[in-house]
């Protein structure tokens, strides 16, 4: 039996962007389509087979040590952005504002899909989801331009719905429109066994 099994869950791309200067902020640029290498989407500046590590992983390196970049890509889906711009009060939220590489309609709970689980195009373009992303306050400061309410609300309510961040394990091309199969690991979830 395979390790990863295919499901019947499809989501459609309905939007792709592209991160071009993490220094000038982090909002992406709405694109129809996009070559995607072992080092990630064309051009993205979160590209790259390695990158310094941040916060996230503080437990585990020291800020700036180099690791394998399994954050090339913020993937989010459509259901979620419309239930957080629900709850932060504003008729939809731009997935530009939030950095977004992606965004995909049709598969429920997306933000917790297991982790290791692929999307899969047509073409094989395959991306590996690495975990949920988290939300964090950079989006709300994009926000605060249209709304302050909205944006000191904006992480409460994304949080387990900020999408997940992935990386490349087969290159191709991506394109609004396309459907990507979910593959999800054959494994029970982990649990603490008392002995």
């Amino acid at each position: 039996m395979p390790a990863l099994l295919p499901t019947e869950y499809f989501g459609e791309i309905v939007w792709l962007g592209r991160v071009i200067d993490m220094g000038a902020g982090i909002q992406s640029t709405a694109i129809p389509n996009i070559a995607v290498t072992l080092d990630g989407p064309d051009g993205e500046a979160h590209g790259g087979l390695t990158r310094p590590s941040c916060s996230r992983v503080l437990s585990q390196y020291p800020r700036g040590t180099t690791i394998r970049n399994v954050r090339q890509m913020s993937i989010v889906s459509a259901e979620e952005l419309d239930i957080i711009a629900n709850k932060i009060g504003l008729p939809h939220i731009d997935p530009a504002w939030l950095g977004a590489s992606m965004v995909v309609r049709g598969i429920p709970d997306f933000s917790h899909v297991p982790p290791s689980s692929r999307l899969q195009a047509e073409d094989l373009s395959t991306l590996v989801i690495d975990m949920q992303n988290r939300p964090c306050h950079l989006p709300a400061k994009v926000i605060s331009s249209v709304s302050e309410t909205a944006a000191k609300s904006f992480k409460t309510a994304a949080k387990g719905r900020r999408g997940v961040t992935a990386w490349v394990e087969h290159p191709g091309h991506l394109a609004v429109g396309n459907q990507l199969r979910l593959h999800i690991p054959d494994q029970r979830a982990w649990q603490k066994i008392n002995s």
